[in-house]
């Protein structure tokens, strides 16, 4: 077995709920090279985007070892503060990345999103009721 494989397999079958990482990694390996070409006008906004991509991969690692729903709402509110920097990107001047790849990174994201709200669900359901 390949070293890449012997990896993948590791992180995506550790838990059933990295699966999310795979369409993370869709998203990040589409706004990567896209965002690391703005123009040096946007240094700090690139730097502070490209940031927050990487390290989102953390939140979702500790999430998935913790098991604690706390660590799942820091890793949706990183989701969120990509969704802003997207926004933010496509209304510079000049734009760091068009109105139809911010439309194709956002549909990305929002996938992620959607998985991210189900995990939420489920640990939530498995709460005990208070009261």
């Amino acid at each position: 077995m390949s070293d890449e494989r012997l990896v993948q397999d590791t992180l995506y079958k550790s838990s059933e709920d990295l699966v999310l990482m795979e369409k993370y990694d869709d998203f990040l390996n589409y706004v990567y090279p896209i965002v690391v070409k703005a123009p040096r006008v946007h240094a700090v906004l690139r730097d502070l985007f490209l940031t927050a991509a990487i390290d989102q991969g953390r939140l979702f690692y500790e999430a998935a070892k913790s098991s604690q729903i706390s660590k799942l709402y820091a890793a949706d509110a990183g989701l969120a503060l990509l969704r802003f920097h997207l926004r933010f990107m496509v209304k510079r001047k000049p734009p760091i990345i068009t109105f139809n790849q911010h439309r194709t990174a956002s549909v990305l994201i929002a996938e992620v999103g959607r998985m991210v709200g189900g995990w939420i669900g489920r640990l939530e359901a498995r709460k005990p009721k208070k009261g």
